[in-house]
């Protein structure tokens, strides 16, 4: 495909997804505006969108109450300005994902370099627009990071997606790599691809430990979540629009579920706890959906850390059988280096999705909410290493013969699986001789 064309295909995509973000965000606010508020200020909607948007792309928001709101709601002055970072993961993963998919097009299409470069200026351009026109003095970002960190959350999925379909048909700034993994003896060039398979596979296994766990504490608490929505004296707009916020925080609530199950939890304040080994929780904010954190928790939970280890234990079981193929069965310094490196992609990623899905929800103590990255990787590194060194590191199949083997023996070589039923035919050179019946000669004699 011409690069003109995979650029415009890019510049499109990132067009869309940030117009389909707006939009989510814009259609409830409108709402709001319309029909929940008496005498609504239509010139706050559009900056309120904007700040929702670039919150969601994980861009901290800065909140300077006026005077005579905190006159009117009762809100001490300490309260006044606060840092609202702790982002709605919904609109992030939206932009990601469809990120991903611009930048695999773009991979199989030959100009995976074009595309995400495309793409990557046409959304930091449009978060440069969306800064500058929703600027004003109650919620306020650095233009910087309201341009840097949207382009960021759209380049580093494409990239990965376009340097992964890429990366066997590319000859460009990607070949000396490939040649250089190609070279490496014996089954080491299988270790990269089959560590980032294993550690995908890990980390959605951890993913799903999360949301389970979402799941379950809110068939337990579900009525005081249902209380929390009745202590707020919600009407029918403002609960809809409470439910859909709510909606847009459910990834980040995950990642806090990951937390819990790999066992070091998360805050909901300065000096709160909430893991399976116990909980400590001080006044939590009247959101309903706090209302599933668990007033208390037993020390058996810490069963569920055995979640995390299955994900590792799933994830060597899929590779098992694939190094079986390519390693063979006794390369046991491969086998550990997939099995460490697998644990190291998957404590990266929940790091990664940990300080993603913490930050600061509101003033004083609620400066810091959300899992501790460092905790958390440990805990998750150690779990998965678990799991997956069981099945990798396991009794093999005897007698397999890898690939790389054949590749070593050569081309030419054969491999005899049984000997051959035929005695091969005496050469002329022989020396041994038949010995002969005397018997027979003299049955010839005349």
């Amino acid at each position: 495909m011409h690069r003109l064309l995979v650029a415009l295909l890019a510049a499109f995509d990132a067009l869309i997804v940030a117009a389909v973000g707006v939009a989510v965000v814009l259609a409830p606010l409108t709402l709001l505006w319309v029909l929940g508020i008496g005498a609504p200020d239509w010139s706050a909607l559009w900056p309120a969108t904007g700040a929702v948007w670039q919150l969601g792309h994980l861009v901290p928001q800065a909140v300077h109450l006026p005077v005579e709101y905190l006159t009117v709601a009762g809100i001490p002055d300490g309260a006044a300005a606060f840092t609202l970072s702790v982002a709605p993961l919904a609109l992030a993963g939206f932009t990601a994902i469809r990120a991903a998919q611009s930048g695999a097009r773009a991979g199989r299409s030959g100009g995976w370099l074009t595309g995400v470069l495309s793409g990557t200026a046409v959304f930091a351009v449009i978060g440069a627009v969306i800064a500058l026109t929703t600027r004003n003095t109650v919620v306020v970002s650095p233009l910087w990071q309201a341009i840097l960190f949207p382009a960021l959350v759209f380049a580093v999925p494409a990239l990965i997606a376009a340097v992964a379909c890429a990366w066997h048909e590319d000859t460009g700034i990607l070949r000396p790599l490939r040649e250089y993994l190609h070279d490496l003896p014996g089954g080491w060039p299988e270790v990269p691809a089959l560590a980032l398979r294993g550690g995908a596979i890990a980390l959605t296994g951890l993913v799903a430990a999360g949301s389970l766990a979402v799941v379950v504490a809110l068939l337990l608490r579900g009525g005081e979540v249902v209380a929390l929505y009745q202590a707020g004296n919600l009407d029918g707009i403002g609960v809809i629009v409470v439910s859909l916020g709510q909606l847009a925080y459910l990834p980040t609530l995950v990642v806090w579920g990951i937390g819990f199950v790999a066992g070091p939890g998360f805050s909901v304040g300065v000096g709160t706890a909430v893991s399976p080994a116990g909980t400590q929780l001080g006044v939590v904010p009247g959101v309903p959906i706090l209302g599933a954190l668990p007033a208390s928790t037993s020390p058996w939970l810490l069963v569920i850390v055995l979640l995390p280890i299955a994900a590792g234990a799933v994830a060597g079981w899929v590779l098992r059988q694939r190094m079986s193929e390519l390693v063979g069965s006794q390369e046991y310094g491969v086998r550990s280096a997939v099995a460490v490196a697998v644990a190291a992609c998957s404590a990266g990623g929940a790091a990664l999705l940990a300080w993603l899905a913490g930050g600061s929800m509101g003033p004083d103590r609620l400066a810091e909410a959300g899992p501790h990255p460092g905790p958390v990787a440990l805990a998750v590194g150690i779990e998965v290493l678990i799991g997956a060194a069981i099945l990798l590191l396991g009794s093999q199949t005897p007698g397999a013969v890898s690939v790389v083997g054949r590749r070593e023996r050569g081309a030419g070589d054969r491999v005899d699986a049984a000997p051959s039923a035929a005695p091969a035919a005496p050469t002329e050179d022989a020396t041994d001789t038949v010995p002969i019946d005397p018997g027979l000669l003299r049955g010839t004699q005349p």
